[in-house]
């Protein structure tokens, strides 16, 4: 059975995180994870580190203002979760290409989930 809807654009993402996983301390057992996909990675980095505006960000990413805003909305969801219940993030999966060209991502090979 095909998926349904429209496919799903990939996201340009310029940096592969060298951590892929960071887990809280002083919490007994085996906490539960939560997945940080690498667009709502990227998300992050441009907005609240490099401090790029959404429309900035998003034209980085080569996505609209409006699915980037949705993507940094849903990433901000999943860290606040993990940090408030103790839970391992996970960077990992998502529709992405990584590229160090500013201009376009056209020879690169996309990464799926």
């Amino acid at each position: 059975m095909r998926p349904r809807g429209r496919p799903k654009k990939y996201r340009l993402v310029k940096l592969d995180p060298r951590i892929s996983q960071f887990s809280p301390r002083g919490k007994p057992g085996r906490p539960d994870e939560i997945d940080l996909n690498m667009d709502q990675f990227e998300a992050l980095r441009l907005a609240d580190f490099m401090g790029l505006t959404q429309k900035e960000a998003a034209k980085s990413m080569h996505i609209s203002q409006q699915t980037f805003s949705r993507i940094l909305k849903r990433a901000h969801k999943n860290i606040a979760d993990a940090i408030v219940h103790g839970k391992v993030i996970r960077i990992q999966g998502g529709q992405y290409v990584i590229s160090s060209r500013q201009d376009s991502a056209q020879e690169i090979t996309p990464k799926a989930k």
